[in-house]
């Protein structure tokens, strides 16, 4: 252990964040190209040096997997600025040209299945996904378009911080246009547009807090239903000519939107339209053309974020690359850096957490007969993937780099390639064998909608996960990791999905009152937090928060099982996974749009309500980490 992570142990019982994370804060130095450093970041910046060292050598040799070659060649063409340089904003005025010449919304029509496939923006936004009602289908949904900034909340008159970002992001547009070679007079004109169409849509969209409740996304309506929303638009053919058929239905996430559609589309917006249309464009490619270029188009995230200064040429060419063949990349991370020996370790521990689990099930106090044995009948069909997928998702062995085309020319041909795969699922079995997350993320996740857990290799490491660490040191990070994962599936939202990841009620009411008093508990404890950023909105958390003290528990309790139980080991590890220094504007962004608690009161917060906790460290009613029992939170 280095200095950095020495423990004050005089300091646990005020503060056990502190305690833990206090000397690493002190020297902790945020990269002047990204807005935070701490547990989950320092994972990935290390795998980012390893493979940018690894990618590097590839370059100049012949590399034997046909896919991974075709990642390699396209990261060649992200790293040749010398040609990105000369060719300046060249590349992308085509796809700005096919913008400036649409007329009127009936044009827009006659072109819009070739525009949405090439990946512009559109003022309905479908999309394709399992039914969450009859999950081996999949259903059309409706979405709606994004706003320029994060959240609807940022539009209120009294948000000065929103004021704040969209003039960052004017300044900037100012500067692409000028760049592009546009004139000042008609550069203004379009920024006005962008931003009055922009400002018309975010009344009619829901916040981060409503779209936190998953179900409340599933709103049915007869595809005759739908099509009357817009007197402007011809949804039945825009919606045939993408997924080839006229559907019987279409699930609509925000009915409020889709009423307001025809104050949003109608004659007199089609300018504010075009020109918001255009302004997305421009700002999209910028990370494809010259070196200025990227930089000036990265100047509206970087404020966002609190970062410093724009990443470099290389390190940017190699997220770029990386993003794009994210896949192919995570199977060569997982197959060279990832054991067997720590696979089967961990698909031991995740199977220990799922018997911690199901045994709690049967022993709670609070649920009637028929939903604990529904509760276990979800448990026992949980899906459990560790590291990496078996094969290559068969998307990646489309693309196909042409080295004498641009940069952008390939990116939006594998834009396209990847849109025409998503809309031609429709009318096909689910396939719930594709991994969300490529295996070289520092991050896990739980799908209600297949009812499964999965644990990318890249976070099976130390502080979360060692075969060097203590059993309950890895308990304390990657059991309490796994644990949460699970509870997700008995949280707020998963509770609501059964074991196919249908979403259907199989509570009875009186156990589900409960459950919702409970969760409503869980918002009270922390409402209204302070964090140096600001208030925490308990409701926005919720979730996260449940997970999180299902997971604590659970992990504690399979910790205390093993023979080498240490249980101060295990909470200081559980501090210690959530270090983090940030940026007071990602902190802020953080607080008003993320789902997950702010680190210190993750780290802080959970160990309250364990009665453990205060015993290991002896904690009193006069020490800061004392919680009253009413206060206290336990559900699962």
């Amino acid at each position: 252990m280095t200095e950095k992570d020495t423990v004050n142990k005089d300091l646990i019982k005020d503060d056990l964040y502190m305690a833990v994370n206090g000397n690493w804060l002190k020297t902790a130095k945020i990269p002047d190209d990204k807005p935070q450093t701490g547990g989950f970041q320092d994972l990935a910046d290390d795998i980012e040096q390893t493979l940018m060292h690894d990618f590097d050598t590839m370059l100049d040799t012949e590399v034997d997997d046909q896919y991974l070659r075709e990642f390699v060649k396209y990261y060649r063409l992200a790293l040749n600025f010398n040609q990105r340089n000369h060719d300046g904003f060249a590349p992308a005025k085509k796809y700005l040209q096919s913008i400036l010449a649409l007329k009127d919304w009936q044009d827009w029509q006659n072109k819009a299945i070739e525009l949405t496939m090439q990946g512009y923006e559109a003022p309905i936004n479908m999309y394709v996904s399992s039914d969450m009602k009859d999950t081996e289908n999949y259903a059309l949904y409706a979405s709606v378009p994004s706003l320029i900034l994060p959240d609807k909340t940022y539009y209120t008159e009294e948000n000065e911080n929103g004021k704040m970002l969209l003039q960052v992001f004017s300044t900037m547009v100012m500067k692409l246009f000028k760049m592009a070679d546009f004139d000042d007079q008609s550069a203004k004109e379009h920024l006005k547009r962008a931003l009055a169409f922009d400002a018309s849509l975010a009344p009619h969209e829901k916040d981060s807090t409503e779209r936190a409740n998953y179900p409340e996304m599933y709103n049915k309506y007869s595809f005759n239903d739908f099509k009357k929303f817009s007197s402007i638009l011809d949804l039945e053919t825009y919606i045939k000519g993408l997924i080839g058929t006229v559907p019987d239905q279409v699930i609509v996430e925000e009915p409020k939107y889709y009423e307001a559609l025809n104050q949003i589309v109608n004659e007199d917006t089609f300018e504010n339209f075009k020109s918001w249309l255009l302004v997305n464009t421009l700002t999209s490619v910028t990370g494809y053309l010259s070196n200025d270029i990227r930089v000036c188009g990265g100047e509206f995230s970087r404020a966002l974020s609190g970062s410093k200064k724009a990443m470099s040429p290389q390190k940017s060419a190699y997220y770029l690359a990386t993003n794009r063949f994210n896949q192919t990349v995570g199977l060569y991370y997982a197959h060279k850096y990832f054991s067997a020996e720590a696979k089967k370790d961990v698909e031991h521990m995740v199977h220990q957490m799922v018997n911690v689990y199901k045994k709690r099930l049967e022993q709670n106090d609070w649920l009637s007969e028929s939903t604990r044995k529904q509760a276990i009948v979800k448990l026992d069909a949980l899906g459990i993937n560790v590291g990496y997928p078996s094969e290559l998702d068969p998307l990646y062995k489309k693309f196909k780099v042409n080295e004498d085309l641009s940069l952008l020319d390939n990116a939006l041909n594998f834009t396209e390639i990847t849109i025409r795969n998503h809309f031609a699922k429709f009318g096909k079995k689910v396939d719930r064998t594709r991994w969300q997350m490529p295996a070289h993320m520092v991050n896990a996740y739980y799908d209600p909608q297949f009812n499964v857990i999965v644990f990318p290799a890249a976070i099976l490491q130390a502080p979360f996960y060692s075969i060097k660490q203590s059993s309950s040191q890895n308990y304390g990070g990657i059991g309490a990791v796994i644990a949460h994962e699970i509870s997700h599936a008995f949280d707020n939202n998963g509770a609501q999905f059964d074991e196919k990841g249908n979403l259907h009620n199989w509570w009875t009411k009186e156990d589900l009152d409960y459950f919702q008093n409970l969760a409503q508990d869980m918002i009270n404890e922390f409402d209204g937090l302070e964090t140096p950023a600001g208030k925490v909105n308990g409701k926005l958390v919720v979730s996260e928060n449940i997970a999180d003290a299902g997971g604590l528990s659970c992990a504690l309790e399979a910790a205390k099982a093993e023979s080498d139980a240490d249980l101060t080991a295990f909470f200081i590890n559980w501090a210690r996974i959530w270090r983090v220094k940030a940026s007071m504007e990602r902190m802020q962004l953080l607080l008003n749009i993320d789902v997950h608690a702010p680190a210190v009161l993750r780290a802080n917060v959970q160990p309250q309500n364990l009665p453990e906790f205060y015993q290991t460290f002896n904690i009193t009613e006069n020490d800061g980490m004392y919680l009253s029992p009413d206060k206290r939170v336990s559900i699962w």
